[in-house]
Protein backbone atom coordinates (compact mmCIF):
# COMPACT_ATOMS: atom_id res chain seq x y z
CA UNK A 1 0.00 0.00 0.00
CA UNK A 2 3.01 1.76 0.39
CA UNK A 3 2.65 2.80 -3.95
CA UNK A 4 -0.64 4.12 -3.89
CA UNK A 5 -1.12 7.19 -6.15
CA UNK A 6 -2.32 9.18 -2.75
CA UNK A 7 1.23 8.99 -1.15
CA UNK A 8 3.18 9.80 -4.37
CA UNK A 9 4.35 12.95 -5.78
CA UNK A 10 2.66 15.65 -7.53
CA UNK A 11 2.88 14.32 -11.38
CA UNK A 12 5.76 16.67 -13.61
CA UNK A 13 2.46 18.11 -15.65
CA UNK A 14 1.21 20.50 -12.79
CA UNK A 15 4.88 22.08 -12.47
CA UNK A 16 4.87 22.95 -16.20
CA UNK A 17 2.76 25.94 -16.08
CA UNK A 18 5.92 27.46 -13.38
CA UNK A 19 7.95 28.73 -16.55
CA UNK A 20 5.54 30.21 -18.90
CA UNK A 21 4.40 32.59 -15.85
CA UNK A 22 8.33 32.98 -15.34
CA UNK A 23 8.39 33.92 -19.29
CA UNK A 24 5.09 36.38 -18.87
CA UNK A 25 7.27 37.88 -15.46
CA UNK A 26 9.68 38.79 -17.76
CA UNK A 27 8.25 40.05 -21.02
CA UNK A 28 5.96 42.55 -18.37
CA UNK A 29 9.04 43.72 -16.59
CA UNK A 30 10.84 44.40 -20.09
CA UNK A 31 7.52 45.93 -21.24
CA UNK A 32 7.41 48.13 -18.45
CA UNK A 33 11.13 49.27 -18.87
CA UNK A 34 10.81 49.99 -22.22
CA UNK A 35 7.71 52.39 -21.40
CA UNK A 36 8.65 53.76 -17.77
CA UNK A 37 12.08 54.73 -18.50
CA UNK A 38 11.58 57.37 -21.33
CA UNK A 39 8.57 58.85 -18.96
CA UNK A 40 11.16 59.58 -16.39
CA UNK A 41 13.35 60.91 -18.40
CA UNK A 42 10.82 63.26 -19.88
CA UNK A 43 9.66 64.46 -16.57
CA UNK A 44 12.97 65.07 -15.35
CA UNK A 45 13.60 66.54 -18.55
CA UNK A 46 10.75 68.88 -17.52
CA UNK A 47 11.72 69.25 -14.04
CA UNK A 48 14.96 70.25 -14.98
CA UNK A 49 14.27 72.90 -17.15
CA UNK A 50 11.35 74.55 -15.23
CA UNK A 51 12.80 74.19 -12.17
CA UNK A 52 16.51 75.42 -13.09
CA UNK A 53 16.52 79.76 -14.37
CA UNK A 54 19.36 80.02 -16.62
CA UNK A 55 19.00 83.55 -16.47
CA UNK A 56 16.84 86.55 -15.07
CA UNK A 57 16.81 89.97 -15.79
CA UNK A 58 13.73 93.31 -16.29
CA UNK A 59 12.75 94.38 -19.25
CA UNK A 60 10.96 97.83 -20.01
CA UNK A 61 8.79 98.91 -22.44
CA UNK A 62 5.00 99.48 -23.60
CA UNK A 63 2.51 96.40 -23.25
CA UNK A 64 1.69 95.45 -27.13
CA UNK A 65 -0.27 92.51 -26.39
CA UNK A 66 -1.21 89.84 -23.72
CA UNK A 67 -3.43 86.89 -24.61
CA UNK A 68 -4.82 83.19 -23.63
CA UNK A 69 -2.99 80.99 -26.71
CA UNK A 70 -3.28 77.16 -27.82
CA UNK A 71 -5.08 74.72 -28.68
CA UNK A 72 -4.95 72.44 -25.84
CA UNK A 73 -2.35 73.77 -23.58
CA UNK A 74 -3.83 77.05 -22.93
CA UNK A 75 -1.22 79.80 -21.96
CA UNK A 76 -0.43 83.34 -21.58
CA UNK A 77 1.75 85.06 -24.33
CA UNK A 78 2.55 88.48 -24.84
CA UNK A 79 4.89 91.43 -26.35
CA UNK A 80 6.18 94.43 -25.11
CA UNK A 81 7.64 97.27 -27.32
CA UNK A 82 11.03 98.15 -26.38
CA UNK A 83 11.95 101.75 -27.29
CA UNK A 84 15.37 102.89 -26.64
CA UNK A 85 15.35 106.51 -27.96
CA UNK A 86 12.45 108.46 -29.17
CA UNK A 87 11.52 108.30 -32.74
CA UNK A 88 13.71 105.21 -32.77
CA UNK A 89 12.18 101.59 -34.18
CA UNK A 90 10.92 99.42 -31.30
CA UNK A 91 12.44 96.37 -30.37
CA UNK A 92 9.32 93.77 -29.33
CA UNK A 93 10.01 91.34 -26.72
CA UNK A 94 8.02 88.06 -25.96
CA UNK A 95 7.44 86.70 -22.63
CA UNK A 96 5.17 83.80 -21.41
CA UNK A 97 2.84 84.52 -18.31
CA UNK A 98 2.57 81.22 -15.78
CA UNK A 99 0.49 82.59 -12.91
CA UNK A 100 -3.04 83.89 -14.41
CA UNK A 101 -3.04 86.97 -11.58
CA UNK A 102 -0.07 88.03 -13.37
CA UNK A 103 -1.60 88.14 -16.41
CA UNK A 104 -4.93 89.73 -15.36
CA UNK A 105 -2.15 92.99 -14.43
CA UNK A 106 -0.87 93.08 -17.67
CA UNK A 107 -4.46 93.24 -19.66
CA UNK A 108 -5.32 96.33 -17.31
CA UNK A 109 -2.06 97.61 -18.14
CA UNK A 110 -2.56 97.13 -22.08
CA UNK A 111 -0.62 100.20 -23.98
CA UNK A 112 0.98 101.60 -20.78
CA UNK A 113 4.96 101.43 -19.70
CA UNK A 114 5.66 98.87 -17.64
CA UNK A 115 8.89 96.91 -16.41
CA UNK A 116 8.71 92.86 -16.33
CA UNK A 117 10.84 91.04 -13.95
CA UNK A 118 11.38 87.86 -16.06
CA UNK A 119 13.21 84.42 -16.09
CA UNK A 120 14.78 82.58 -18.83
CA UNK A 121 14.23 78.71 -18.41
CA UNK A 122 15.76 77.25 -21.42
CA UNK A 123 15.02 73.75 -22.97
CA UNK A 124 11.52 73.63 -22.34
CA UNK A 125 10.28 70.98 -24.21
CA UNK A 126 7.04 71.75 -25.18
CA UNK A 127 4.82 74.38 -25.88
CA UNK A 128 2.26 73.72 -23.88
CA UNK A 129 4.47 75.26 -20.81
CA UNK A 130 4.99 78.87 -22.87
CA UNK A 131 6.02 79.22 -26.47
CA UNK A 132 9.13 81.59 -25.22
CA UNK A 133 11.61 80.65 -23.04
CA UNK A 134 11.00 84.44 -21.35
CA UNK A 135 8.68 83.35 -17.65
CA UNK A 136 7.48 86.88 -16.49
CA UNK A 137 7.38 87.06 -12.36
CA UNK A 138 6.54 90.24 -11.40
CA UNK A 139 4.91 93.37 -13.52
CA UNK A 140 5.63 97.20 -12.01
CA UNK A 141 3.99 100.16 -13.57
CA UNK A 142 6.13 103.06 -15.04
CA UNK A 143 5.22 106.78 -15.01
CA UNK A 144 1.97 108.36 -14.47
Amino acid sequence: MADTPENSEAPPAAAAPAPVRKKHNKLLIILLSILLIPVVIIALWIWVSLGYTYSTGERAGYIQKISKKGWICKTWEGEIAMTPLPGATPQIFAFTVRNDSIAHVLEEYAGKQVSLTYEQHRGVPSSCFGETEYFVTKVHRVGP
